[in-house]
């Protein structure tokens, strides 16, 4: 299947040289996307650097930081336009291990729409994360995947491949999400499309340089989007019971 991995990035000098050769390594026919959100510390010159070298990397340069959703979408609307079959998404800060690409390519193969690197299910796991951190996840996974009924373990992972046919059903235009949101409302557009969903256990390991992107402000915003959904959800679902009765 032909490949484009899309690599958001902001800021990722000390990662970006290092990520981009194991990629090649992985995944040798994919063609690679980094969209950088105009990072100050040339972290796009040192793609271009990379790019130059391994060959087959291409680098997007957007104007302003403007979120994890949006660049996302940025490189996806490529993906779609370039005819690849599968692009997958994943972190430029080691902590997503590149060896994972071709099983989670596999499972896309093997007839899912979307394939999501799983840290919660048997094989995954989050070593050396603190307890609180660790909690906050797990709470996050299950409040939204129990809020709006999501068949899978870990909604808001990063690391995924989607079937591109599938991304061309679900009106990317109109989403709105970022960070955990956004990651929460593909797996609920692609579900609501009928997509058939599956997990591919991963070893997330936290990031060793740079800064976290991660913050309160994110998660409780994922949270205010979640309940918004499923109030929504349960509300077209009443209105639905209540049009039955009448008629």
């Amino acid at each position: 299947m032909r490949a484009l991995i899309v690599l958001p990035t902001f800021q990722e000098a000390e990662n970006i040289a290092v990520v981009l050769p194991r990629i090649r390594a992985a995944a040798p026919d994919a063609d690679v996307l980094v969209v950088d959100d105009d990072s100050p510390d040339g972290t796009a010159d040192l793609a271009e650097e990379s790019a130059a070298d391994l060959g087959a990397i291409k680098v997007l340069r957007r104007a302003a930081k403007d979120g994890l959703g949006r660049a996302y979408l940025a490189g996806f609307g490529q993906a779609v336009a370039g005819d690849y079959d599968v692009v997958v998404a994943m972190d430029a800060d080691l902590s997503h291990d590149p060896a994972v690409i071709p099983g989670l390519v596999a499972a896309v193969e093997s007839g899912a729409d979307l394939a999501i690197g799983s840290r919660y299910i048997a094989g995954g796991a989050i070593p050396r994360w603190p307890l609180h951190r660790r909690a906050l996840s797990r709470w996050g996974n299950r409040y939204a995947t129990a809020a709006l009924g999501l068949p899978v373990h870990d909604a808001t992972s990063g690391f995924r491949c989607y079937r591109t046919g599938m991304l061309r059903r679900i009106d990317l235009e109109t989403v709105r999400s970022t960070g955990y949101g956004f990651q929460i409302e593909l797996v609920r557009r692609i579900a609501a499309r009928g997509g058939r969903l599956a997990e591919v256990p991963i070893v997330f390991v936290d990031r060793e340089r740079g800064t976290s992107k991660m913050s309160s402000r994110i998660v409780v915003e994922a949270m205010v989007f979640v309940t918004s959904w499923a109030v929504r959800e349960r509300m077209r679902g009443l209105g639905r019971r209540l049009r039955h009765r009448l008629h």
